[in-house]
């Protein structure tokens, strides 16, 4: 459907748990408060929601977490998810620590793709980051991937001074296997604020000093608002997200549903309509689509981070109690 600013929505990013196995020091470095099992969705409740989005034309659905494959059941969600009549695509986000064992399964589903977050190819840096020792778990997910075909990306965070010398070994997983590398431009939510880091800004004249003869590709890799670039000889490409210095909110294609029933318009903004209490309240389908509509039409034109904005509008939960 198509928002008050003529965008089309057609991408939901869904989170299905707030917890994770790892501690990353911009997304959860410490212990935080569990939303408790009774505040949270449950699949029966997502994919009555997923099924009345699709109504209102949402096709393409993002399963997230927290860690996704931490929550029991979510191997079989993801296939239900799949058959629901208007879906056209499902691909999972996730910290890759669980995922080799999960593959045949998600092969057997129908998995569209497999989004791997991974910021280090060095073992220490990976427990430095993370506060955990999976580095190797990581990796041979990734490779499993390649191995099963199913279509991967790489989800990297540059930080200065904590990873950012290995800019170029992780471009090289893009050379050595057919997978994207995507440089996330760390968000200003949550510990994220403690952080600097890059864009495409500061990174494209770093990539061209090697390779000056990459190009710009106009060719779809996927849902978001990455810009990828090809360079010879590469079986992947390298993708750079700029929430914040290269502003996309124009764009934007997606809402968010949180794993505790909150239907988010914008990451930036605290507001959202809750659905969990329209379905727990038992209202019918037909009263919960026309409120999601009427939210999703008025989706906000932009973000705001960085600028002035009404006072009490902007998030304050953690990234990983909204839904990365």
């Amino acid at each position: 459907m198509k928002d008050s600013h003529n965008r089309s929505i057609n991408y939901m990013r869904i989170s299905i748990t707030d917890r994770c196995n790892l501690r990353c020091r911009y997304c959860m470095p410490e212990d935080v408060p569990f939303i408790s099992h009774e505040r949270i969705l449950r699949f029966e409740e997502i994919l009555r929601i997923c099924r009345l989005a699709g109504r209102l034309g949402i096709r393409k659905f993002k399963v997230t977490g927290g860690e996704p494959l931490i929550r029991k059941g979510c191997l079989s969600f993801l296939k239900e998810l799949k058959k629901l009549p208007d879906t056209d695509q499902v691909t999972l986000t996730t910290n890759g620590v669980f995922l080799k064992d999960c593959l045949p399964e998600l092969q057997a589903i129908g998995i569209d793709g497999v989004n791997i977050s991974l910021d280090t190819l060095n073992p220490d840096t990976f427990r430095h980051i993370t506060g955990r020792s999976d580095f190797a778990r990581v990796m041979d997910a990734i490779l499993s991937c390649q191995a099963c075909g199913i279509r991967t990306k790489i989800n990297t965070v540059l930080l200065k001074d904590v990873n950012d010398h290995e800019f170029w070994d992780l471009i090289q997983l893009a050379h050595d296997y057919p997978l994207d590398v995507r440089f996330i431009e760390i968000m200003p939510i949550g510990f994220g604020k403690e952080y600097q880091g890059y864009d495409r800004s500061s990174l494209l004249p770093l990539l061209s000093t090697r390779y000056p003869d990459y190009e710009t590709t106009n060719k779809t890799r996927g849902n978001g608002p990455a810009v990828y670039v090809s360079i010879p000889g590469f079986q992947g490409y390298i993708g750079f997200i700029d929430a914040i210095h290269g502003k996309f909110c124009h764009q934007c294609n997606r809402i968010r549903l949180t794993s505790d029933g909150m239907l988010k318009l914008c990451l930036y903004y605290n507001n959202g309509i809750n659905i969990k209490e329209m379905i727990r309240n038992q209202l019918e389908d037909e009263q919960i689509m026309a409120v999601m509509q009427d939210a999703i039409f008025h989706k906000p034109a932009e973000h705001q981070f960085y600028h002035t904005a009404l006072e009490g509008t902007e998030e304050a939960r953690k990234m990983s109690q909204i839904g990365g």
